[in-house]
């Protein structure tokens, strides 16, 4: 059995506990959607105050110079360079997780039409993450004519589906529903050896598994900072791309943000020769900043221990969920592996969306995906323990008490 007590004992020794004391969390909070959302760093709202205050408000559009808002992109993909395994100069912070992912794909689509003008497939899993198969879609239609999208089912069929014809890999590093955790090296490996290219999401895998884009040889990543790097609600996101490409870069969003001399103001383009070249139009400053604090907290962390107690805290939840709330017809569709599995917990529920509102009325945030699956996304910076095993005995309460079935908690808003 597994009791508060044992909770505790591990709390006591953990040696990341310091950092829960670097975000902002509310009283009577267990946050379990950091997967979605990260928590807010105590240092954003200082931060905020400065950026609208000092910079915007006495500096004005002198801060563009003397704050060096025209390097904050690149400034901060240096800064989130080390958490993906990548060297300076080689990432930017800009856009969105969906616009970045257009551009990364139409890169490699564009290398390889170049290479292999035969290869015209694009190879995705069927559960990704929507908006990148919609991208992808966009993508064909725009521009890739003779090009066609392959979905796979799962992991397992990757290696049949990837020959001769295939261009590109789309792939999420961590499966947003399931919490499946790609082998990114084998992976790597395998599409290279087929003679394709690769792109990562990496949204549900940076700040919570350790990542290395250029020993594995990837080739374009992508993701977002508002997570596990807790930047802030729609903070924009970041793309990387191999330097070993830098002779190709491409992207078809060609804003004077990415030109070589854009205060020259040319009526031609041309594309500046490294990462920038990846940005568009101007930054959302305000926003752009507050990534700096996530950021900030990560420069601090190994995320060798991130990810130890990461999986202990994991394993925890599922054991407790077995050992507490057997006989309610949860199912697991998280890997219980460790080397396949990130850092959210995924269970299926016929009534899962009703019953992660009830846990919400109870202080226990976690969030829903279609179908049926309830998610509790673990944060390893600030989440305990004793946090998990509350939380099970909130699910067991509301499970017991059939608390999730009332109509205020199967009524739907407009984000699950």
């Amino acid at each position: 059995m597994i009791t508060l007590e044992h909770c505790q004992a591990r709390d006591a020794s953990d040696e990341l506990a310091a950092f829960r004391s670097q975000f902002d969390l509310p009283a009577g909070t267990i946050y379990l959607d950091g997967n979605s959302l990260g928590a807010m760093p105590k240092d954003a709202m200082a931060h905020a105050n400065h950026v609208i205050e000092q910079e915007w408000g006495r500096d004005l559009i002198n801060s563009w110079n003397k704050a060096d808002w025209w390097g904050l992109p690149t400034r901060l993909g240096d800064l989130l360079a080390p958490l993906i395994g990548a060297g300076k100069g080689e990432c930017v912070v800009t856009d969105t997780t969906s616009l970045n992912l257009f551009k990364a794909v139409a890169n490699a689509v564009r290398i390889q039409r170049s290479r292999h003008p035969e290869r015209r497939v694009i190879v995705a899993e069927r559960d990704a993450f929507p908006t990148d198969l919609y991208m992808i879609q966009g993508l064909l239609q725009s521009f890739a004519e003779g090009y066609r999208l392959e979905l796979i089912e799962g992991a397992d069929a990757l290696a049949a589906a990837v020959d001769a014809n295939t261009a590109v890999v789309v792939l999420s590093h961590v499966n947003y529903r399931s919490g499946y955790l790609f082998d990114m090296r084998a992976v790597n490996d395998l599409v290279h050896g087929r003679g394709a290219l690769i792109v990562w999401d990496l949204c549900h895998s940076v700040g919570a598994v350790p990542i290395d884009v250029s020993a594995t040889q990837s080739d374009f990543a992508i993701g977002c900072t508002y997570k596990y790097l807790n930047g802030g609600p729609g903070s924009p996101a970041f793309l990387w791309a191999n330097p070993k490409h830098q002779a190709e870069f491409w992207q078809p969003l060609s804003g004077w943000w990415g030109h070589a001399r854009p205060f020259q103001m040319e009526s031609d383009y041309a594309a500046h020769p490294g990462i920038r070249s990846f940005l568009c139009g101007t930054q959302p400053i305000v926003s752009l900043s507050l990534v700096a604090c996530g950021l900030d907290i990560f420069r601090q962390t190994d995320m060798q221990k991130v990810r130890r107690k990461s999986l202990a805290l994991t394993d925890l939840f599922i054991a407790l969920v077995a050992q507490e709330c057997a006989a309610h017809g949860l199912t697991l569709v998280t890997p219980t592996e460790h080397a396949y599995r990130g850092s959210h917990v995924s269970f299926r529920h016929p009534d899962g969306y009703a019953v992660v509102q009830a846990l919400i009325a109870r202080g226990v945030i976690g969030d829903y995906r279609e179908p049926e699956v309830m998610r509790f996304g673990v944060t390893p910076l600030y989440l305990s323990f004793a946090d998990i095993w509350h939380a099970v005995q909130h699910l067991k309460a509301v499970l017991d008490r059939r608390e999730w079935d009332q109509p205020k908690f199967r009524a739907r808003g407009h984000v699950t």
